[in-house]
């Protein structure tokens, strides 16, 4: 169609009404969201002429992502976890913060609930048989630069199969396993054992790759392991380092992979360091020292309240 009606007075204030603005109740800036999106979607649907066909296939899109539970893989993969995390680090450019250690996005599978650790955990139960030894270690500096004792760790990942505990669809792994709290020692020191984890793609038929094919695009994610840093007087570092050497690192859909987020991964094999580790073989090693930023005027101006699971 070539006829415009965006612009005219009567779809405007359909617009109006549609999004509750000729109303008294309800929330205002609920209304003011949906009515720019509302008006997003309409200008979208004139602009590239989209069909009514092209229209209830989106619908049906949206139920198939709702009934598989995707929406919040399909988040980041369009990079719109990403760009939060663009407009995060531009507020603190504009403030004059530094974040030493970056940020980068959450995901989807962090599960509240972790058992706590003080100093050393280990995250695995050693039930998966492909298991690598991962001894993964740091220090936790506040805003000063100095070791803060007693910062809370979370940390999680997936097995060598890229699946996750609550989320592994064989069933094989058991509540929390690679998943652990680490309360930092006296020397602001967290360490843990674990196995090194293997990357994962979106499920091949599910609607988030159906739509990245249309995209012409992959579905993987390179070996990461997931942080959330906490400390008094410090703001929440979100955070996931990649495993170095990955062919995915530079690569991944989710639009994680950050300069400074991919420690060096180095395989030890000589006995003094098996020995120092309690170990009775290799094992891969990763240094990854965080460094969390101030409050800002006594407040985490940065902090993230979304659905979480817990367990």
């Amino acid at each position: 169609m070539s006829t415009t009606i965006f612009n005219t007075t009567e779809v405007q204030d359909f617009l109006r009404m549609a999004s509750g603005l000729t109303q008294s109740g309800g929330n205002a800036r609920t209304k003011q969201i949906v009515h720019r999106l509302l008006s997003d979607l309409f200008k979208a649907i004139e602009d590239l002429n989209i069909t009514s066909d092209e229209y209830w296939a989106g619908i049906a899109y949206v139920n198939q992502l709702g009934e598989r539970g995707e929406a919040g893989l399909l988040s980041p993969g369009l990079g719109l976890d990403r760009y939060f995390d663009m407009r995060m680090d531009a507020e603190d450019a504009a403030l004059g913060i530094v974040n030493s250690t970056p940020r980068t996005i959450e995901g989807p599978l962090y599960v509240a609930g972790a058992p706590e650790a003080s100093g050393f955990a280990r995250l695995d139960d050693g039930s998966d048989a492909s298991g690598h030894t991962l001894i993964m270690h740091g220090t936790v500096r506040g805003a000063d630069g100095k070791p803060l004792p007693n910062a809370k760790v979370e940390v999680w990942h997936a097995n060598t199969k890229g699946f996750y505990s609550h989320f592994d669809p064989t069933g094989e792994q058991k509540a929390f396993n690679m998943r652990r709290t680490i309360i930092t020692d006296a020397q602001g020191r967290y360490k843990f054992q674990s196995i090194v984890p293997h990357g994962y793609g979106c499920p091949p038929d599910g609607p988030t790759q159906a739509l990245l094919n249309q995209l012409g695009r992959h579905g993987n994610r390179p070996a990461h392991i997931h942080f959330f840093v906490t400390a008094p007087g410090h703001r929440k570092l979100t955070t996931q380092i990649n495993i170095d050497g990955d062919p995915l690192v530079n690569d991944d859909f989710a639009y994680a992979t950050r300069e400074g987020l991919v420690p060096a991964l180095v395989e030890r094999t000589d006995a003094a360091s098996i020995q120092a580790h309690g170990l009775k073989g290799p094992f891969s090693e990763i240094v990854f020292d965080i460094s969390l930023s101030a409050l800002v005027n006594g407040v985490d101006n940065q902090l993230v309240n979304r659905p979480r699971l817990a367990a």
